[in-house]
């Protein structure tokens, strides 16, 4: 804890992107003291509703260095990633820059302003094809992508780092992030958009012609993938819980979050459809390469391990909230 205050001062990097400011309104209601660095090339400035904003990149090595000496904060949370597994692949030098070159930078600056705790949002696509499902820890880790394997390596070199400097972690593993905060301050914000369930409620809202739907073919009960959906706000509410479990100085760990269910495209349209009462246009398409038919985690260590339990296990629930910041988004000049 800091000498001064009884609060812990947090760093959020990447808090102005979409999992990253939900987990900043987290940490301020919490009463927390909260800076966040994002350079808002994918994140908005007004979504940071707590703290400080520093606009900045994480490439600066000169920035990271003044804002850790002069903060000294309890932690660092870090969700500055390139994401989309498709662009990782045509341009695999960016990912590899950004999501692992640039975090060894936070990394060494960390260890040179005495900065011990760090939070590192990881993902299910360090597993690659799964051999079984659910997804546990033990799972093997055999990315097919770029985007997963610069993920792995951050992972990799955690403990490392552990052993050499003192420097404890929590890797968190998320499968598909979805809806909204429940009060409709805060949501789903890409460019471009990629996730199923904004794109299905843009489709119903008539904001796109339609949504493609790839493949129907899989051997699951209707024939389309399986996905684990897991709201944003439980998400945020399991990091929350890996921060109290460093803070306490509990060691470093890896938990896989998602809900533990699986929901088919199929069922994610026809939840759409009833929480909006509207049709979802739809062109069927040939299946992605590489996209397994059911990816699913099991996510017993982080309820058994931090006590983490969803409040918003319900897929209605995860497109209803997210229907509702659509909707208000569309309404006001956000």
């Amino acid at each position: 804890m800091n000498g001064n205050s009884k609060l812990p001062h947090i760093l959020v990097v990447g808090g102005a992107g979409y999992i990253g400011s939900h987990m900043v309104q987290r940490l301020g209601q919490a009463g927390c003291r909260v800076t966040t660095l994002d350079n808002l090339s994918n994140g908005h400035r007004n979504a940071v509703l707590y703290g400080e904003l520093v606009q900045g990149d994480v490439a600066d090595r000169q920035l990271l260095d003044d804002l850790l000496t002069q903060h000294r904060f309890d932690a660092v949370m870090h969700f500055a990633s390139l994401i989309q597994v498709g662009e990782s692949v045509q341009h695999p030098a960016k990912y590899y820059q950004n999501n692992l070159g640039h975090t060894l930078q936070l990394l060494d600056a960390m260890r040179a302003a005495g900065v011990a705790r760090f939070i590192f949002s990881s993902t299910a696509a360090t597993f690659g094809e799964p051999l079984y499902s659910p997804i546990d820890e033990l799972h093997p880790q055999r990315p097919i992508n770029p985007y997963g394997r610069s993920k792995w390596m951050v992972e990799q070199v955690l403990p490392d780092y552990e052993a050499a400097y003192g420097l404890r972690s929590m890797c968190l593993r998320y499968f598909n992030a979805a809806g909204a905060d429940p009060e409709g301050r805060l949501g789903e914000r890409h460019e471009p958009e990629t996730h199923l369930i904004p794109l299905a409620l843009q489709a119903a809202a008539g904001q796109r012609a339609h949504m493609s739907v790839f493949g129907r073919d899989y051997d699951t009960p209707d024939g389309t993938c399986i996905r684990d959906y897991i709201h944003v706000s439980d998400l945020c509410e399991a990091h929350w819980l890996a921060l109290q479990h460093l803070l306490a100085g509990g060691g470093s760990r890896c938990y896989n979050l998602g809900n533990g269910q699986g929901f088919s495209v199929q069922q994610v349209l026809d939840t759409v459809q009833r929480v909006t009462g509207r049709s979802v246009p739809v062109q069927d398409a040939p299946r992605r390469s590489g996209d397994p038919a059911r990816l699913v985690a099991d996510a017993t260590r982080a309820q058994q391990e931090l006590g983490w339990v969803q409040r918003y296990p319900r897929l209605h629930d995860m497109v209803q909230h997210a229907w509702q910041w659509q909707q208000r988004s569309s309404n006001s000049t956000l």
